[in-house]
């Protein structure tokens, strides 16, 4: 009988544990878009640009490799548009070997 309750009061600890977590993670999200939706409406009224763009932005322009890795870094972009030289070793390719 002991065994019995103690299992109920277990799932109801559980079950409200579990609510207590869904509430504060969906208050948590709910915070967070008021706080985007402001931000947005503010740039709108004032003319600046939104705060997660100008993060991101930022985020961008001081990375070493630019925003996302597998694109073109700073050092490729800089150098097409400074016009600079870069020395290559010319070789020639031969298509001697047929494909099978």
């Amino acid at each position: 009988m002991f065994r019995l309750i103690s299992k109920i009061l277990r799932f109801f600890l559980k079950l409200v544990l579990g609510l207590f977590a869904a509430v504060f993670a969906l208050s948590l999200l709910a915070a967070a878009l008021i706080v985007v939706v402001l931000s947005l409406l503010k740039s709108l009224v004032t003319g600046r640009k939104p705060a997660p763009a100008v993060v991101f932005g930022r985020f961008q322009r001081y990375s070493p490799q630019g925003m996302w890795p597998g694109g073109a870094g700073r050092e490729a972009g800089n150098a097409a548009r400074t016009g600079d030289v870069v020395d290559v070793e010319v070789r020639e390719v031969r298509d001697d070997k047929r494909l099978p």
